[in-house]
């Protein structure tokens, strides 16, 4: 697999390292079939735009009001990968993160592989859920990432404990370096913060030999949107599914049959 920081991270000037945001997701990226569907669909349920990369016309960036916000890869029959959304995260150095992860029980698909200003990987936990890393150059100021893209990331795995043990022993979480993420418990799930805001949660409940993809261990993706109703509806209208919707909250499944979930936004 060849990611563009990582699937077309955007390149700048003014940017941050992964060093100052250790831990925390940085990035998504969706792997489709159809470039032009998957434009279409999410350009109609998020109102997200569209630029090109220097990967080739197999890839795209989605802006939400102009920031960068993540990456499109259209490459899942051509390399045989799952259509699905992947969180990546901060890591200061990717090679130790990689052997981290192995010696814990973990897999290492693809990387750490050199795409300059940094490094990419693309791993899974010892359940099964498929995460990735990135060390290098980060989208310019964080906090606007984080406003203009996802809630959180959410992990359903088989043990929220457990998995919290793995991830932190990899990502540094609660190491009590300057910088990490802070782990907490609340109401039975394991919640990760960082800089004070939820980034992060993980329950346990996942069934790893489901045969329904979206109960084995993974994670998923919250979008913050404006209209949750207005989002489903979309979704519907552009060959998407609804699999669960309250006033606050809607899972959705895209075209392709990538999952994710849109969340209300939260006022002032």
């Amino acid at each position: 697999m060849n990611h563009d920081t990582p699937v077309g991270v955007p390149r700048r000037k003014d940017v941050v390292s992964t060093r100052s945001v250790f831990g925390a997701p940085c990035w998504v990226s969706l792997t489709s079939r159809d470039l032009e569907a998957t434009q279409d669909f999410y350009g109609a349920v998020l109102g997200w735009r569209w630029r090109g990369v220097k990967l080739g016309e197999h890839f795209r960036i989605a802006l939400a009001n102009g920031v960068p916000v993540a990456g499109i890869a259209a490459v899942a029959s051509m390399w045989q990968m799952a259509v699905a959304w992947t969180p990546y995260f901060a890591v200061p150095d990717a090679d130790v993160a990689v052997a981290r992860v192995r010696e814990r029980g973990g897999t290492a698909a693809v990387g750490p592989l050199s795409f300059p200003p940094g490094r990419a990987a693309l791993l899974a936990d010892r359940d099964g859920a498929t995460f990735g890393i990135w060390q290098g150059e980060l989208v310019t100021n964080w906090e606007a990432w984080r406003q203009a893209a996802p809630t959180f990331v959410r992990l359903h795995t088989r043990d929220a404990f457990d998995a919290a043990l793995f991830y932190g022993e990899v990502l540094d979480w609660a190491s009590g370096l300057s910088g990490c993420c802070q782990v907490e418990y609340e109401g039975g799930e394991v919640v990760l913060r960082s800089r004070g805001d939820v980034v992060a949660r993980i329950d346990s409940g996942a069934v790893e030999a489901a045969p329904d993809p979206s109960v084995r261990p993974h994670w998923q993706i919250h979008f913050t949107v404006a209209d949750v109703a207005g989002c489903a509806r979309a979704a519907e209208k552009h060959g998407g599914s609804v699999l669960r919707e309250d006033e606050t909250e809607a899972i959705l499944r895209d075209a392709d049959g990538a999952q994710f979930t849109v969340t209300a936004r939260q006022s002032p």
